[in-house]
């Protein structure tokens, strides 16, 4: 392990170098870290995490009844068997995550309370030098490593995205969003209203409603839900059979791709159907005297927005029950005891909770500069999604919409892993991706179209995002079964690729 500590002479500060930074210490960098360890083994690495422990989305929410909105079987890690039931609770994940750290020889490679503030590049140097501070403010170190890889996710872990709703600072009880849930909120026998119907939403809706006097779901407009079994026939069968669990795993694995894949076909070339189709779900819980067409008819097609998974009903269970109801309509203003609705009607509430998404984020905000030039993010074309034009030795992991972030974070891994091996076969220090000629002439393209995936959070944010163009290797497709094949072939000599 070539891992070197110096003193810098102009701070009198330490400084360690390694061959690999990991920026996060979630779901990705742990899955970065692994494949390091697997396929570059004489690299040094080290994970710098500003949160005080590991798992990143899953220590970040604490709000109640946190759990995944993806399968466990394709959101694990292919080579960590999942054995639990498809859909898991965070404490089941991060329980998940920590037997991995152990299982490989992870945990000593990372840094808590470690928050990156700039991330410089020298090309007379070949190297990165990040900034760091503790998150609380602390003493800063300084790190410094050949290559950089980006695993802090795509939004912002300080604080979630809350509409400047009219009137906010009128009403008098707590306004609290999912991502920095108060650990002392009292709930039990209080109106709640939930602002918001996504994935959020559709969790902490009933794990409340037992406990609140009632809880309502307030939404601009509909959202569609998959309302499906948390197991998994197929997992149950071969455990009964007593298949060893790496076998269950795949197979179960791959029978979910599948079926993803052609529920991701349908949305494109059987819309309609398949829009029946989830909504005879949601019928088949609320009941044929529920007003389905106005508050779970959603106008777009399936999976142009996240599908938001309701494990066994359990939402539409407790809107049956009458301890959770929906309401659709527009906020007018906040009010002293709730919020008025352009209809008129007012809701009632103590606390309200604006589940309204988050903040995408370039880079994890950091600040970067590029041989004395600050780094404008949205000038680069991303190349395959993972490397970045004029950006020297650094990838970025950007997972998948539709198939699980995990998915592609394994491909990530897998390429960047291929990508240093022939660098070093090379003799190469130092890797840039750069337009071609011919690619020069490529429409800027947004890294998402919204015709693609529309979710709210992305549209508001895109123009800070790199560009894709309409040619490989410069295009990002979100789509795992194009990938999975794509990106282990890639060619790394294909002339995009700049070594030095």
């Amino acid at each position: 392990m070539n891992v070197a500590v110096e003193m810098s002479e102009s701070t009198s500060q330490t400084v360690e170098h390694f061959d690999v930074l990991i920026v996060g210490a979630g779901i990705s960098g742990i899955d970065a870290a692994y494949h390091l360890q697997q396929q570059c083994p004489a690299k040094s690495f080290v994970l710098l995490e500003n949160q005080e422990s590991f798992g990143g989305t899953w220590l970040t929410h604490k709000f109640p009844g946190i759990r995944s909105d993806s399968d466990l079987f394709t959101f694990g890690y292919k080579w960590k068997p999942w054995s639990g039931p498809p859909i898991a609770t965070a404490e089941e994940i991060l329980n998940y995550l920590d037997e991995v750290l152990d299982e490989q020889d992870i945990r000593r490679h990372i840094r808590y309370l470690h928050q990156v503030r700039t991330a410089t590049w020298s090309g007379e140097d070949k190297c990165w030098t990040l900034e760091v501070t503790g998150a609380d403010g602390g003493e800063s170190r300084r790190f410094t490593g050949n290559f950089l890889w980006m695993c802090q996710g795509y939004y912002r872990h300080s604080e979630g995205y809350t509409p400047d709703f009219p009137g906010m600072e009128r009403f008098q009880g707590p306004i609290v969003h999912p991502q920095t849930w108060p650990e002392d909120l009292d709930y039990k026998g209080k109106q709640v209203v939930v602002i918001g119907s996504g994935a959020t939403a559709a969790t902490l809706i009933p794990a409340m409603a037992g406990d609140c006097a009632h809880i309502t779901m307030l939404q601009r407009s509909p959202t569609f839900f998959y309302a499906r079994p948390n197991s998994n026939e197929v997992a149950d069968m071969l455990r009964q059979l007593d298949i060893p669990e790496e076998w269950t795993h795949e197979i179960v694995r791959q029978q979910i791709l599948k079926d993803q894949q052609e529920i991701t076909r349908r949305s494109f070339e059987d819309s309609d159907a398949l829009k029946d189709e989830l909504i005879a779900g949601a019928k088949a819980y609320l009941g044929e005297d529920f007003d389905v067409d106005t508050h779970f008819t959603p106008s777009y097609r399936p999976w142009r927005q996240r599908l938001a998974i309701v494990p066994d009903g359990d939402l539409f269970k407790g809107i049956r029950a009458g301890q959770a109801s929906v309401v659709t309509d527009q906020i007018e203003t906040f009010t002293e005891r709730g919020i008025l609705l352009t209809s008129g009607r007012e809701l009632e509430a103590d606390i309200i909770v604006t589940a309204t998404g988050f903040n995408l984020s370039a880079l994890g905000d950091i600040d970067f500069t590029i041989d004395g030039e600050p780094l404008n993010f949205a000038d680069c074309w991303a190349h395959r999604g993972i490397l970045f034009s004029g950006i020297p030795n650094m990838a970025w992991v950007f997972g998948y919409l539709r198939t699980s972030w995990t998915m592609r974070a394994d491909m990530v891994a897998g390429f960047v892993c291929r990508l240093l091996n022939h660098m070093a076969e090379k003799g190469a220090d130092v890797v840039t991706p750069q337009l071609r000629e011919a690619d020069k002439d490529m429409p800027a393209l947004p890294l998402v179209a919204d015709e693609n995936f529309n979710a709210g959070y992305l549209v508001r944010k895109m123009h800070i995002m790199p560009k894709q163009g309409d040619r490989e290797p410069w295009i990002f497709s979100q789509d795992y079964y194009s990938e999975k094949d794509e990106i282990p072939a890639a060619d790394l000599d294909d002339g995009t690729l700049i070594y030095r």
